[in-house]
C-alpha cells in the first residue's frame, strides 16, 4: 500500500507545497535528463483533454493540424536574426551522428517559426493559396537554467499555430481571434480567469510586431502566462521570402501570425485551484470526474453490484467515472481520491445499499450529501448539477482572488512595497526597456501586459517610475 506523504501547507511554503502536491498526486516523475519530467497518466490525461477540447475550437476557426521536423538547420535559424538572438541561450545543438561531425549544426526546435517559414515559402504562389492556417501539437526543447515541473522544464509539450495571409487586416484579426479562444477556453474548461493585454515592447515575442497575452494569477499572487498570440507582420515572410502574386499580379510579401499554449497550463491549474489536501481538477477537464468508492466491499457483494450499476449509469451519461474496489481502508480511499483531485466522489457501503442511497463528497468544499437512488435519471441529474457547481465555484473563487489582488501605486517605493506583499500593480508607466530591466532586477517584478480592460479604476496619470505624464497603464507582477 502506497503511503500518502504529508503535504506542506500553502501558507508555510508555497513552493514546497507545489512539489509535495505533484509528487503525492501521481502527476509526474523526474526524467533521467536533468530538467526533464515524465508525465504520468493523470497529468497526461489532463493534457489530453486540453488538447482534445482546444483542438475542436481551433478547427471551428479553420485550423488544420500538421507536423514539422524536430531539427532545424543552423542556416535556416540564421535567417531571422532577432528570433535567433531571443532563443540563442536555450538552443540545444546536434553536431555529430555516429561519431562523425556534421557539415552543419542542427538545433532541436525551441519553436518552429523558421521551419514554418521555409515550408510556407514553397506552398505559396498566388493570393488564392492564402490563408494557410496550420497548427502542430509537439514537444519542444529549451535549455532552461532553472527548472520547475510543468512550469519551466527543458522539454515540454505545446501547440504552436502558424499562419500566413494575403493581407494585414486578416492576419491581425486572426491574432486577436486566437487570444479570444485562449481566454474563453481557460475560463470554460480550466476555470482560470485571466488578465488580457498586449506585451510591452520589451516582453514581446522575438521577431513579432506585437504580442497579445492572457495572464493568470496563482494562489501565491504570482503571475503565469497562460497563452500568447503574436502578430508577426512581414518580419518572417520577408526573411523567408514568403511572397505571392496579388490580384493585380504584383509580388507582395505575406503577413504572418503564431500562437500557442503549453503544459504550463497544468502548473496554472494546480496553483490556482489546489489546497492543502492536493490538487483540485475542474470537472470539465478532469480525466476522472467521479470516483465511485466501495466501502467494505469484501464483506458484502451487494456493495460491488451497486457500485457497478452506478458507474455504468454515469459512463452512459458521458460522465467520466472510475470504481475503487481495492481492499484498502475507507480513509485511504477518500484521501487518495482527494489528493488526485477528482472533483466528486461517491461512497457506497453496506448500510448505503440497505438504505438505497450513496454519499456524495465534493472535492472543493468537502461537503457531504446523502442522496437517495430511487430514480437513476434523477440521480444522474444530481451528479451533473454537482459537477457544474464545482466548475463554476472554482472559477468564481479564482476570479474573486484576481479582482482583489490589484493595487494602484504612485511612487516606486509604493511599487516595491506592493510587489513584496504579493500584489499585482496596475499603474501608469512610461519607462524604457532598460527601466523594465532595472525594476525586475530590484524587485523581481516584470511587466505582464498593457491590459485591454482595467479591473480597477486608475486615478493617476503620472508614471510611478519616470514621473512622466502618460495614459499607458501597465500590469506588473512577479511571475513563474
Amino acid at each position: 500500500m502506497k503511503k500518502l506523504e504529508k503535504i506542506t501547507p500553502q501558507n508555510v511554503d508555497f513552493a514546497k507545497w507545489y512539489t509535495d502536491v505533484i509528487k503525492n498526486g501521481d502527476l509526474m516523475a523526474y526524467g533521467s535528463t536533468k530538467g526533464s519530467i515524465i508525465f504520468k497518466p493523470l497529468s497526461f490525461g489532463i493534457w489530453d483533454n486540453i488538447r482534445f477540447e482546444l483542438d475542436k475550437k481551433f478547427k471551428a476557426k479553420g485550423v488544420q493540424n500538421v507536423y514539422l521536423p524536430l531539427l532545424i538547420p543552423e542556416s535556416l535559424l540564421q535567417k531571422e536574426k532577432d528570433h535567433l538572438q531571443g532563443f540563442n541561450p536555450e538552443l540545444a545543438t546536434v553536431t555529430e551522428v555516429g561519431g562523425k561531425k556534421l557539415s552543419e549544426k542542427y538545433f532541436i526546435r525551441p519553436t518552429s517559426e523558421t521551419l514554418f517559414g521555409e515550408f510556407f515559402k514553397n506552398e505559396v504562389e498566388s493570393y488564392n493559396d492564402l490563408p494557410l492556417i496550420y497548427n502542430q501539437w509537439v514537444n519542444v526543447l529549451r535549455w532552461e537554467k532553472t527548472t520547475n515541473p510543468f512550469l519551466r522544464t527543458r522539454e515540454f509539450l505545446w501547440q504552436e499555430g502558424h499562419t500566413v495571409h494575403n493581407n494585414k487586416e486578416e492576419a491581425v484579426q486572426l491574432t486577436w481571434d486566437m487570444l479570444e479562444i485562449y481566454r474563453d477556453f481557460l475560463k470554460e474548461y480550466l476555470a482560470l480567469p485571466v488578465l488580457c493585454g498586449q506585451k510591452t515592447e520589451h516582453e514581446k515575442f522575438s521577431g513579432a510586431d506585437f504580442t497579445l497575452t492572457v495572464e493568470a494569477m496563482m494562489k501565491d499572487g504570482k503571475a503565469l502566462q497562460g497563452g500568447t498570440s503574436h502578430y508577426l507582420g512581414q518580419n518572417f515572410t520577408k526573411a523567408f521570402d514568403i511572397s505571392f502574386k496579388n490580384k493585380n499580379n504584383e509580388t507582395e510579401f505575406a503577413y504572418g501570425t503564431s500562437w500557442g499554449v503549453s503544459t504550463r497550463l497544468l502548473g496554472a491549474l494546480i496553483m490556482t485551484h489546489g489546497d492543502d489536501r492536493g490538487i483540485i481538477i475542474p470537472p470539465k477537464i478532469a480525466p476522472t470526474q467521479v470516483d465511485v468508492i466501495e466501502l467494505f466491499a469484501n464483506k458484502e457483494e451487494k456493495v460491488a453490484q451497486q457500485a457497478k450499476l452506478i458507474s455504468d449509469a454515469l459512463l452512459n451519461a458521458n460522465i467520466r467515472a472510475k470504481i475503487d474496489n481495492s481492499d484498502k481502508n475507507p480513509g485511504f480511499k477518500a484521501a487518495n481520491s482527494e489528493i488526485h483531485g477528482t472533483p466528486l466522489r461517491i461512497e457506497i457501503g453496506p448500510k448505503d445499499v440497505q438504505e438505497n442511497q450513496v454519499i456524495l463528497v465534493r472535492r472543493d468544499t468537502l461537503e457531504k450529501n446523502i442522496v437517495k437512488i430511487n430514480d437513476m435519471k434523477e440521480f444522474i441529474d444530481v451528479v451533473l448539477n454537482k459537477l457544474n457547481s464545482i466548475q463554476n465555484d472554482l472559477y468564481n473563487a479564482a476570479l474573486d482572488r484576481l479582482n482583489h489582488n490589484f493595487v494602484e501605486v504612485s511612487s516606486y517605493d509604493e511599487f516595491k512595497e506592493a510587489i513584496a506583499s504579493g500584489k499585482w500593480v496596475l499603474a501608469p508607466f512610461e519607462g524604457s526597456n532598460e527601466d523594465e530591466d532595472v525594476i525586475k532586477n530590484e524587485t523581481g517584478a516584470s511587466t505582464r501586459c498593457i491590459p485591454f480592460k482595467l479591473p480597477i479604476e486608475i486615478k493617476n496619470d503620472t508614471c510611478f517610475y519616470t514621473k512622466k505624464k502618460t495614459k499607458r497603464i501597465v500590469a506588473f507582477a512577479k511571475a513563474y
